[in-house]
């Protein structure tokens, strides 16, 4: 049986004369269990998208798909800050590639008590993961944070009331000491007009429309002050923030970004 196999034609290691590399080939959105560190509870399982890549030299027709899925189950139930580096060596072994890149993004749940009642509720983050390997390690962990946010003109201008709106912020931080999602979050969360909870009671909501009413933010200031909140946390190198609001008076969104780097200070 195993010569059957060997017999079989290797299209995607024939040779490709059109000269042209590929930045990268690979598999895209497979869907994965993992195993996530968890700050209360210790653990968390979630089921996340992997993208994984390698580059493909020009004198290749092809790279072997089936080798990613395989590296993959290899590494089942071990996917972690501490194995990125061996996950993207053993790609870039087996694939016979100088760069490989690896994206697991993923739920993460953080239960979480309403401010007066206390009544408890899961909430759920889209974070993640990204690494590329060439000579050197280079390892990006993302989130998106939902937030609330009042409008300070709106507040200015009207005898009664403020418009508000539920925005997106979204980080992507570079490291060099272990940092916990759950304080990533926690930065963004504080950083905007309310926090987002999954319940509220009406004592709650009472709470959370007078709170940020007290505390109204353009955009521009979400993002400065998750930036100011970011350089304090301990570790971080080097930043990138998007804060998005969806406006609920206007057919658009309101936007804003910056980045940071260690290097400018």
């Amino acid at each position: 049986m195993e010569d059957k196999f060997l017999e079989l034609k290797d299209v995607q290691s024939l040779p490709d004369f059109r000269n042209i590399p590929l930045n990268r080939v690979g598999i895209k959105n497979i869907r994965y269990p993992i195993t996530v560190l968890d700050k209360q509870k210790g653990r968390q399982q979630t089921v996340a998208n992997i993208n994984m890549y390698v580059n493909l030299p020009h004198q290749f027709k092809g790279t072997h798909m089936s080798r990613f899925v395989e590296i993959l189950n290899e590494y089942r139930g071990n996917i972690s800050v501490k194995t990125f580096h061996k996950i993207l060596n053993e790609m870039k072994r087996r694939l016979s590639s100088d760069e490989a890149h690896l994206e697991v993004e993923f739920p993460y749940f953080i239960e979480k008590r309403a401010p007066v009642t206390g009544t408890p509720g899961l909430m759920e983050y889209w974070c993640g993961l990204h690494g590329t390997l060439t000579e050197h390690l280079d390892m990006v962990l993302v989130a998106k944070v939902p937030v609330t946010t009042v409008c300070p003109c709106s507040k200015e201008i009207s005898e009664f009331g403020a418009h508000n709106q539920r925005g997106e912020v979204r980080v992507w931080v570079r490291f060099n000491e272990f940092l916990w999602l759950e304080d990533l979050i926690q930065c963004v969360e504080k950083s905007a007009s309310c926090q987002v909870f999954s319940i509220l009671k009406r004592p709650d909501e009472k709470y959370v429309t007078e709170y940020a009413y007290t505390n109204p933010m353009f955009v521009e200031d979400v993002v400065r002050n998750v930036y100011i909140g970011l350089k304090e946390l301990n570790g971080v190198s080097w930043f990138h923030i998007e804060a998005e609001n969806f406006e609920s008076i206007h057919n658009h969104s309101a936007y804003a970004c910056t980045t940071y780097s260690s290097t400018e200070d």
